[in-house]
């Protein structure tokens, strides 16, 4: 089973592309580190307060699948420098 995420975050506090990517670099990072995912940024990369990114994990069942999933976007939302404004879940 494959679970396609995109999540649109706004991202405060920052001034800066410099800034933003460098807030993207580590949350990218670690989710990667820590989950059984890919992702990066799809849209938005020339925007300093908004981002869009993408995430696929890939699993023999779809209940496996939604675990990962529910479990990134937690750890996603953990992230204090951002505020994640639609998600969409695609089932492949």
């Amino acid at each position: 089973m494959i679970a396609s995420v995109e999540c649109e975050f706004r991202i405060y506090e920052v001034k800066t592309l410099k800034e933003k990517r460098a807030v993207l670099q580590r949350v990218l990072t670690r989710l990667k580190q820590k989950f059984n995912v890919s992702a990066a940024e799809i849209e938005y990369q020339d925007l300093w307060q908004r981002t869009k990114i993408a995430i696929v994990t890939v699993n023999s069942s779809q209940l496996a699948a939604e675990r990962e999933v529910e479990n990134t976007l937690k750890f996603l939302d953990s992230f204090p420098e951002w505020e994640r404004l639609e998600t969409i879940i695609e089932w492949l």
